[in-house]
């Protein structure tokens, strides 16, 4: 058995951080009030993971958000409606510094054209680098150097329904290759795991009058096909569905200041993991678990609104929150404040997060900084700065 012993911390954590990790132990793994957790597991979380600053800086709320170049993430639907013709984007994330990793990043690129007056193209890449792990045996015999990796590319395309009312749809292929083809035991070799996926999302605005307008965003997010790390399949991980509904308040305080009010709600679309009943030998648990790892992706989005071993009370737990005020100057500079919540029995992830923006010509300037609430919500974007650049062309511009 060769083990990968930083790439499997790293991996905890991000899984802790992003997307909680399922535990076997389930009767033990409880909150101090004695409440029992049951946090849902899935592969690839950093298609789950706010690309931009912007949003880092409004407690990950975005689905209805006035569009801009990472609309893609957030609500494709929104690209129909965004002002200018052509943009681009980049934003670069430290991942784990606050543990004094030095070599770990999160890049997004991402770009858009427009077609005419109601179509609008896009593209993005997010690309995750583990950075250089070094492969042990069980002697601690040095077995070389792996560069563990993950990257997921979209494409998408948005068309205004009415002056009011938008529709959008990406495709996306996922690569996650956490191993570089390591052996477990004798016998199995790891692979990266390749999949495909899609996305749809509306978008609706309306202007109020007087200054104040509003806006109503959802989108469905990575429903395709599950991710296998091994050359037998028996094991597969869900990729991280997701449903997020949301809206946007606006009010122009005068001709120089403008204040916007977000809400975002998320609902992880993959099925709830069983629990250990009172009495059920650990056998017969197993084999229940093991029919739960077996869901199609489609079936397991369809459980997901209903199959909470809790009942009623645990499917509201599995919502989270986020919520941001975002105050403009003039349209050139920003200041932002947002609070993201997850309940303690899925995750337990509670921060705030502050931000600034500047628009200056066809630029933007965005950057964001978490912190955490409670002592138990670890994140590995804590203390850390996200910048984000974007560069925009609209129609006097390319005059």
């Amino acid at each position: 058995m060769k083990y990968l012993t930083r790439s499997l911390t790293a991996l905890f954590i991000i899984s802790l951080c992003a997307i909680p990790t399922h535990t076997a132990a389930q009767k033990s793994n409880t909150n101090e009030a004695g409440q029992q957790k049951n946090y849902i597991s899935t592969g690839m979380p950093i298609l789950l993971i706010a690309p931009d600053a912007r949003a880092g800086g409004l407690g990950d709320a975005g689905v209805a958000s006035q569009p801009d170049a990472y609309s893609a993430h957030w609500n494709n639907a929104k690209f129909a409606f965004i002002e200018d013709d052509l943009g681009f984007s980049t934003t670069y994330t430290p991942w784990l510094r606050n543990l004094g990793v030095s070599d770990m990043n999160l890049l997004y690129l991402g770009g858009y054209y427009r077609i005419n007056k109601r179509g609008v193209l896009g593209v993005s890449l997010t690309y995750f680098s583990l950075g250089d792990i070094q492969s042990t045996d069980e002697f601690g015999n040095t077995l070389g150097d792996m560069h563990p990796n993950e990257f997921a590319v979209d494409a998408t395309y948005s068309m205004k329904l009415s002056d009011q009312l938008s529709i959008g749809a990406s495709g996306r292929l996922n690569h996650s290759d956490l191993t570089n083809g390591q052996n477990v035991g004798e016998t199995q070799t790891t692979k990266a795991a390749n999949s495909i996926a899609a996305d749809l999302g509306l978008y609706y605005q309306n202007d109020l009058g007087k200054g104040n307008s509003f806006a109503l965003g959802a989108m469905i997010s990575n429903i395709g096909a599950k991710l296998s790390y091994s050359d037998d399949d028996t094991k597969k991980e869900f990729l991280p569905a997701n449903l997020r509904l949301g809206g946007r308040y606006t009010t122009d305080i005068d001709e120089f200041n403008q204040i916007n009010v977000l809400l975002d709600i998320n609902k992880l679309l993959v099925a709830t993991p069983p629990v250990q009943e009172d009495g059920e030998s650990d056998a017969d648990y197993t084999r229940r678990y093991l029919d739960y790892t077996n869901l199609g992706s489609v079936q397991s989005a369809i459980q997901s609104l209903y199959d909470a071993p809790g009942g009623f009370s645990e499917k509201l737990q599995e919502l989270q929150l986020s919520c941001g005020v975002e105050y403009w100057y003039n349209k050139t500079f920003a200041a932002r404040l947002g609070y993201f919540y997850e309940h303690a029995n899925k995750g337990g992830r509670q921060y705030l997060t502050v931000g600034a923006g500047i628009k200056y010509n066809v630029f933007t300037f965005d950057l964001s900084y978490l912190v955490p609430t409670t002592k138990f919500s670890t994140n590995p974007l804590s203390n850390t700065i996200r910048i984000s650049l974007g560069i925009n062309f609209g129609k006097e511009s390319k005059k």
